[in-house]
């Protein structure tokens, strides 16, 4: 199918990459499950299908410690690290380059790009470009494709579950639809255990996250009535709790799930001294738009950015661009409200 924002479908990238032997993929920086496991998922069935695959990191960091169940992601490169020539570079879960970060060097060299992306861009940086904005996950799509080169298995079910179930919140979000039933039940049959997933990714929180949770809750801020919370944390309250980055990922979450609450934004400082915002819709609010304003993205439901500045200021600008454009309403008193807030926590937020 020939989506509004591609150039071509996902049978002719089948037999484009039929036609060619050797491949880089890599997905967007700071990797989440969806990324991780869409990408991975094709390295595997390339892999079966006898081509030379290496799989890239858009950076040094990382990956979430919750994941490393996901089989062969211990053989991930740094893309800093990779020199090789390739045929063909799939960028994978990622609208631009700029998001692919070190992996962009590695792009420009290749001789053919192929784009495979669930988020609505404006641009495009392959010769090949597939984007289809309701699929629900990038696994979703990895997964047609897999089918498509005759290349399923038991790992790359592994992985395109991971990635499905990850990016639907175990099919809870908006962005639920038929066919990841569908595939799900299809990686399943292939052999995926869903119980793991939920076990190894779902089920398992360090005690540092809770303790991280506790100062989330004590310093959030509600305005527009209940509708838009927000918190942050600060370098200090990872050092202080023993915790790493990984243990702030599900936060944002779990203020999305307050009762009454149509927006959630978490502030995280990312001990680079950048703030790492998340937000999160509950309804057909698109807070995508509002990532965008910083430079970052997303999708209408689920967005993320990287502000540059201090962490007060990321306090006024970001939420003051929830409320402006989500609750415009509300927009004038509830900004002047929360400039008052983020006046009076200067001391504890320049500790």
């Amino acid at each position: 199918m020939l989506t509004p924002q591609s150039n071509t479908t996902l049978e002719e990238i089948a037999r484009f990459i039929e036609a060619h032997d050797t491949f880089a993929i890599c997905g967007h920086v700071n990797p989440d499950g969806d990324c991780l496991g869409a990408g991975l998922a094709l390295e595997h069935g390339l892999r079966a299908l006898g081509k030379q695959v290496v799989g890239l990191l858009a950076t040094e960091d990382p990956v979430e410690e919750k994941l490393g169940f996901l089989p062969g992601l211990e053989n991930l490169v740094p893309a800093k690290d990779f020199t090789d020539e390739v045929e063909v570079f799939i960028a994978i879960d990622v609208p631009n380059v700029d998001r692919l970060k070190d992996a962009a060097a590695v792009h420009d060299r290749a001789k053919h790009h192929i784009t495979i992306d669930h988020h609505a861009s404006e641009t495009s940086m392959a010769e090949l470009n597939y984007v289809d904005p309701a699929s629900a996950s990038a696994s979703d799509l990895a997964w047609e494709l897999l089918k498509l080169l005759n290349a399923t298995g038991k790992d790359q079910a592994l992985c395109a579950l991971t990635g499905i179930m990850t990016d639907t919140g175990r099919f809870s979000y908006q962005n639920v639809n038929p066919t990841c039933f569908i595939h799900a039940a299809e990686t399943v049959e292939a052999g995926a255990e869903p119980n793991l997933i939920a076990r190894e990714f779902f089920q398992s929180r360090s005690l540092p996250s809770l303790r991280l949770e506790q100062l989330m809750l004590s310093r959030m801020m509600f305005f527009c009535g209940g509708a838009f919370v927000c918190s942050y944390l600060k370098d200090t309250d990872f050092e202080k709790q023993g915790a790493i980055r990984d243990d702030a990922e599900i936060l944002i979450d779990i203020l999305r799930g307050i009762a009454g609450v149509r927006v959630a934004l978490i502030l995280k400082e990312n001990g680079k001294g950048e703030i790492r915002g998340s937000l999160r819709a509950k309804d057909e609010t698109d807070v995508a738009q509002i990532a965008r304003d910083f430079g970052g993205g997303g999708h209408k439901a689920a967005a993320g950015l990287t502000y540059h500045k201090s962490l007060a200021d990321a306090l006024i600008e970001v939420p003051t661009d929830v409320i402006e454009t989500c609750f415009p309403e509300d927009a004038e008193a509830e900004v002047e409200r929360l400039c008052i807030l983020i006046r009076s926590l200067r001391e504890e937020l320049d500790d």
